[in-house]
């Protein structure tokens, strides 16, 4: 299968000049991950709006754990998305409280998103090639 590929660079950015420092990485070096998180935030604002708060506890399904994530890098790329067009925000009311600012996906972010996975989906089969690849040469090794 072959998907369309853009020039976008998925990997070589970090979260508002901080890495996040993960307990796990791979190969002892730390992940640069602001696409990460921008692609993120987009899935999760794809069908429904959203303030900062919800979407920290949303993107631990993404592997972002609330405790390395703060608010005010979660806000500074949500306000980033808002100026590139990929997000728009309002305040609402909140429930017995303050009001909060809810953030929506734009057109533009959704155009973004399906540029973003079609790349995903392409790096995807080229890892999955690369794994095949290996294990193919261990198990012709072990078989030795």
């Amino acid at each position: 299968m072959i998907y369309t590929i853009c020039s976008m660079d998925i990997v070589d950015v970090n979260i508002g000049g901080n890495m996040i420092d993960k307990k796990e990485k791979c190969c002892d070096k730390p992940h640069k991950a602001e696409k990460f998180l921008k692609i993120c935030l987009l899935t999760l604002l794809y069908d429904k709006a959203d303030h900062g708060y919800s979407l920290i506890e949303e993107l631990e399904k993404y592997g972002f754990e609330k405790e390395e994530l703060s608010v005010s890098t979660l806000y500074r790329n949500l306000r980033k998305m808002e100026k590139e067009g990929l997000v728009k925000s309002s305040w609402k009311k909140g429930e017995g409280g303050p009001q909060k600012r809810v953030y929506t996906i734009t057109e533009k972010g959704k155009d973004d998103l399906n540029e973003y996975i079609n790349f995903i989906r392409y790096r995807k089969s080229v890892m999955e090639r690369l794994i095949n690849t290996y294990e193919e040469k261990i198990y012709k090794r072990e078989a030795k």
